[in-house]
């Protein structure tokens, strides 16, 4: 699977909307919100690629998983040979 990120890509502005509590609590706390953010979002875009992997590839999944309950693994069949 591709990486997530590129770390030699430049920095991008932008503008967000935070709950107001919870920025002055991260303040507080003295949290990078840049790379608190960046580290989140980069999981979150792992989390969704493999979901979506899945989801793309369930039938042959299901079909691999059918072929073992049927066959066993494939050293398994070549061991029996």
């Amino acid at each position: 699977m591709a990486a997530v990120r590129d770390r030699s890509a430049p920095k991008r502005p932008v503008n967000l909307s935070i709950d107001s509590d919870l920025l002055q609590q991260a303040r507080e706390l003295k949290v990078n919100l840049s790379k608190a953010l960046e580290e989140r979002l980069a999981a979150i875009v792992r989390e969704e690629r493999a979901r979506r992997w899945q989801e793309e590839n369930r039938e042959a999944i299901e079909a691999y998983s059918r072929f073992v309950d049927k066959h066993g693994l494939f050293d398994d069949i070549r061991n029996r040979l």
